[in-house]
């Protein structure tokens, strides 16, 4: 017979954004009963992959164990999520046990739909086909960047939703910056193919950008979608306006699209249009069931899904489901903050940073860091602190520039 759990709260995932939001909620009161569903014995840093890709970091250093982060007053159960039953406060994990809850917190993330792209699965780690999307295949990259010498480069971007929208053009450019330190660049032709129709969603960022895109002399190809590889051949397939185009490559750093984890998008707490939890962009909160609140990048919101997104978020959540616990009204609201620190070169980094309707929310003085343009000391930011305040910050409650703030008056 299935086990049958309570908690007082439950939290779907055991990435950033649960093991983030717990860690608020458990400083706040040390004794809630919280159990996080996890099924993963490993926790991973993401936006360090970028650096693993660029011959910065060593892939090991983005991984711990999920134990090392779990909070100590939480329960870890090792089961993945099957189902929702929000009328009757369950949930239902794969192995058939039944959870039930006080409040629900939802933070699954995002899944990476490589089946999209025909062929793409296959030939991923070989035949010049990467992705620093992928633990694993980001060491692949740089050993691409590192052995090429001359041929075709392509960097796909598949269209909207997906986790860190600068990530794609991250991976181009600290790539052209090896090829140019190397003396080979100008043998190599740099494509980057976009399904989307500019090069970034936030124009204040895009000629710092251009610059670079000069610089290296990369082919930009705006609306243009990867639909399907043949790694022995190395021939890519793009949808275009005019058609299908196949092309050949040397090196292809694919990102596949990105969609709503089926259990969520197959759940009653799906948004019935992107199939992402149906949350109030400000509050955090669930629309139709008022104990269940999301966040990261399985959330509806309308912001950039990166990992910034999810350490504003946290607190946010943190506070708003501890006052449905009390039974009183939600009163933090999230502006839609987001962060992209794009990797122009090796050493500078364009830092932007923006929330709802992509209005501009940088984190400093603009004479400390001007994050229209690129900066040293944004990439220090990156290199450097970034993933300290990850590992010793946002995942122990602290919440360093991102205290919660007070919901403006309507």
């Amino acid at each position: 017979m299935a086990r049958s759990l309570n908690h007082e709260v439950v939290i779907i995932g055991g990435g950033s954004a649960g093991i983030a939001t717990a860690s608020s909620m458990l400083k706040r009161r040390p004794s809630l009963d919280i159990a996080i569903v996890e099924p993963s014995e490993d926790h991973y840093y993401q936006p360090g992959w970028t650096m693993v890709g660029g011959g910065v970091f060593e892939a090991p250093a983005t991984r711990r164990t999920t134990a090392s982060v779990m909070p100590k007053q939480a329960t870890w159960l090792k089961q993945s999520a099957a189902s929702f039953q929000p009328e009757n406060n369950q949930v239902t994990l794969s192995d058939g046990a039944t959870i039930t809850y006080r409040l629900l917190i939802v933070a699954p993330g995002i899944r990476l739909a490589w089946e999209k792209i025909d062929g793409l699965e296959e030939t991923l780690g070989k035949n010049g086909v990467t992705s620093n999307y992928r633990y694993d295949l980001a060491p692949y990259t740089w050993d691409l960047v590192r052995n090429l010498k001359s041929g075709r480069a392509i960097f796909s971007q598949p269209p909207m939703p997906i986790k860190c929208a600068g990530a794609p053009q991250k991976a181009m450019y600290l790539s052209c910056d090896a090829w140019m330190e190397r003396g080979v660049l100008d043998d190599i032709d740099v494509e980057f193919r976009n399904a989307g129709g500019v090069l970034f969603g936030v124009k204040e960022y895009v000629p710092a950008l251009m610059e670079y895109v000069e610089k290296y002399g990369i082919d930009l190809k705006l609306n243009q979608t990867l639909v399907a590889v043949d790694g022995p051949s190395k021939k890519a397939v793009f949808k275009t306006e005019a058609g299908e185009e196949t092309v050949e490559f040397d090196m292809l750093h694919a990102v596949p699209p990105q969609v709503a984890p089926q259990f969520v998008a197959d759940s009653p707490l799906a948004n019935a249009e992107s199939g992402f939890v149906d949350i109030d962009k400000f509050t955090l909160q669930h629309v139709r069931y008022p104990n269940v609140f999301g966040i990261g990048d399985a959330g509806s919101t309308p912001n950039a899904k990166t990992m910034a997104a999810a350490r504003k978020q946290a607190p946010i959540v943190a506070v708003n489901a501890l006052a449905q616990l009390d039974a009183k009204q939600p009163w933090a609201d999230y502006d839609g903050y987001g962060s992209c620190p794009l990797t122009v070169e090796r050493g500078k980094i364009v830092l932007a940073e923006f929330g709802y309707d992509g209005k501009l929310l940088p984190s400093f003085p603009k004479w400390v860091i001007d994050g229209t343009r690129p900066r040293r000391l944004s990439w220090l930011l990156k290199s450097e602190a970034l993933p300290w305040v990850y590992w010793n910050g946002m995942l122990k409650g602290h919440e360093w520039l991102a205290k919660p703030q007070m919901k403006k008056a309507a």
